[in-house]
Formats: C-alpha cells, sequence, structure tokens
C-alpha cells in the first residue's frame, strides 16, 4: 500500500509538471509566428521570460521523473534563449544586427542619447542634467508633451532650434536635439516620428526618432504599415532611435527594420520596466524596447543603458563614427570663376 501510494504521489507530480511545462511551452511557440498573426507578435515580447520559465518547469519535471518532457523543455528553453542573443552579431531571429566596433582614433566619435521621457515625469530635472553630464551630439525624444517643451527650453543654448513635433496625441510627439546644424526637418504619424538631417563636421547624416504603440489590439501594427513609406525615404548614412514598444526579435521590429533598410544594435539592454518597482530588478525582469538602428557609413562604437532619471524607460547612450568615405563619394570642391564686367 505505501509503495502504492508513493507511485500515486510521483505520477501526479509527473501530471503537473507536464502541465506546467505545456503551459510555459506553447505561449513560447507562439511567439515565433508573429509573421502570421499581429496577436502572436505579443508572446515573442517575452520569450526571455518565458524561457526561463520553461527551463525552471523542465527541472521540475526531471525532479518528478518526466524525463522526456524535462530534457525537451530545457531544450526547447536553451534554444529560444540563443534566437534572442545570436553569434557575434549574426541573429537566429530579427533583424541584422550591427556589432561594436572599436574606435580608431582616427577620427571624430559622437553620442547619441535616446530617452522616452515619460509625459508626466516628475523630475525633469534629472532628465536635464543627465543631458548636461553626457553631452549628447544628438538626442532623440519620446513623449514630449506640452510640459517637456517648455523644460526643454532651459537647454536652447547647447541644443537650438529643436525640432519638437507638435501631437494631438495627449502624451505628446517626438522630438531632435542637435548641437549641431540641422536641416529638413520633418513630422509624421500625428508626430511619433521625427526627421531631419544633422550635419556632422560637414557630412549629413539621416536621423530619425520614432516611438511606436502598444503591441496588439492596439495601435502598433497600424503605424508600422502607415510609416513604411517614410522608413523607405531613410537615406544612409542613418541613425533611427526610439521606443519601439517591442523586443529586437520581434516580428513588429523585424517589418521596421526591413522597410528602412537598417541594421539594429543590439545588444543594448532591458531598457524599460515598471517605474515604481526596484531599478535593480529592471537588468533581470525588463524588456529591451528602446532599439537604435543604423544604416549605411555609422560605426557603432559601444551602447549603454544610462541611470534612472524618473521616467519609466532608462536612457539609452550610444558612441559611433562617420566611415571614411571612399574617394568617389566625396564632395568635390568647385571654384566659382568670376563673371566678366559688361555681361548680363
Amino acid at each position: 500500500m505505501v509503495e502504492a501510494s508513493t507511485d500515486l504521489r510521483r505520477q501526479k507530480r509527473a501530471v503537473w509538471a507536464s502541465a506546467l511545462c505545456a503551459a510555459f511551452y506553447m505561449p513560447l511557440i507562439f511567439g515565433f509566428f508573429g509573421w502570421l498573426h499581429h496577436s502572436l507578435d505579443l508572446f515573442a515580447h517575452f520569450r526571455w521570460h518565458l524561457a526561463i520559465l520553461l527551463a525552471l518547469a523542465g527541472l521540475f519535471a526531471l525532479a518528478s521523473r518526466a524525463w522526456s518532457i524535462g530534457l525537451v523543455s530545457l531544450v526547447m528553453a536553451a534554444a529560444a534563449l540563443m534566437t534572442t542573443q545570436g553569434i557575434a552579431g549574426v541573429p537566429f531571429s530579427g533583424p541584422q544586427r550591427m556589432p561594436f566596433q572599436a574606435a580608431d582614433g582616427t577620427g571624430a566619435v559622437y553620442r547619441l542619447l535616446q530617452l522616452n521621457l515619460r509625459y508626466d515625469n516628475p523630475t525633469p530635472e534629472k532628465v536635464l542634467s543627465l543631458i548636461g553630464r553626457t553631452h549628447p551630439d544628438i538626442v532623440t525624444l519620446a513623449e514630449v508633451s506640452p510640459m517637456w517643451a517648455g523644460k526643454l527650453k532651459l537647454i536652447e543654448a547647447a541644443y537650438p532650434d529643436p525640432l519638437i513635433c507638435a501631437s494631438h496625441i495627449r502624451i505628446g510627439g517626438g522630438a531632435i536635439l542637435s548641437s549641431r546644424p540641422m536641416s529638413g526637418e520633418r513630422c509624421f504619424d500625428r508626430g511619433t516620428f521625427a526627421t531631419a538631417a544633422v550635419n556632422l563636421n560637414g557630412r549629413p547624416i539621416h536621423v530619425v526618432a520614432l516611438h511606436l504603440g502598444w503591441p496588439w489590439p492596439s495601435d502598433q501594427w497600424w503605424q508600422i504599415r502607415n510609416l513604411a513609406a517614410p522608413m523607405a525615404m531613410i537615406r544612409s548614412p542613418a541613425l533611427v532611435a526610439g521606443d519601439f514598444n517591442a523586443v529586437s526579435w520581434s516580428a513588429a521590429v523585424t517589418d521596421m527594420a526591413k522597410a528602412g533598410g537598417l541594421d539594429i544594435v543590439d545588444p543594448i539592454g532591458a531598457s524599460w520596466f515598471y517605474r515604481k518597482a526596484p531599478e535593480w530588478l529592471r537588468s533581470w525582469l525588463g524588456l529591451e524596447i528602446d532599439h537604435v538602428m543604423v544604416k549605411g557609413g555609422i560605426v557603432v562604437h559601444s551602447a549603454r543603458i544610462l541611470e534612472d532619471v524618473g521616467s519609466d524607460h532608462a536612457p539609452v547612450l550610444i558612441e559611433f563614427s562617420l566611415a571614411p568615405q571612399p574617394e568617389s563619394e566625396q564632395p568635390v570642391q568647385t571654384v566659382a570663376m568670376p563673371v566678366a564686367k559688361g555681361r548680363s
């Protein structure tokens, strides 16, 4: 009787372990088929979390002597985690990734700061202090509400003539700040897509500040379709930075990268987490949804998450250089010939 009772308990544990593995296995698989339907892409955003939970469930299954389901779960969890990382800049899923390259010391190194300000950030002084301390050449911002438009006037001496896209959306639009001359400023999609050419020592680069909406069933995919034309107009060299509300391996980010012919700077790390939770939890439980993409002669040296400034998004700082131009692409200097007097 004792042995029968023990065997029954083991069988029940094995059943529970198998059910637990299936509970994490199914949504994990769904996330690989976001290209079939937008609702499935929602699961991709939590692939890392689901893979860890599946691995823990697999260990529980092994402890419960459900050998086959335990081993399969561990293998699936490991494979899923690999798709979020890639090897040497080559992704297993998502857009092509741009590996970091050390600066060679021969060219200028520039900085770009990306931040979703949060429209009702209670500590705007932390944001302004961060910008003052990091001295980025370019700043791309999201959720620039009317409150923020007023605060940004305090740093106009360092960033004159900013592009701030007006928006009827309550949280505000996008913005590009530059310490270098800007031209060709334009706004698209209710102010969520700001674009301008920034002159870096005589070489213009195309800069975009982007803010996508929440995933399905919200309006993210409507925006992706609506922004296909502006993304296709991006010319090299280019930097696209923003809050994509989607992870780098998702179908949403993949489609945006393809639309602009862009590579993603990765890995950057988890940039979003519930702002009232302890900051140290973000790197473990947060979501990697703030991205920087590049096109053409942009050489990225580093990307890092900076300290909390009161938003639910962390600031992202990248350092980059411009690759040398081939002689055939370098601008040709012309000298105007004097006009003979008496000619009309």
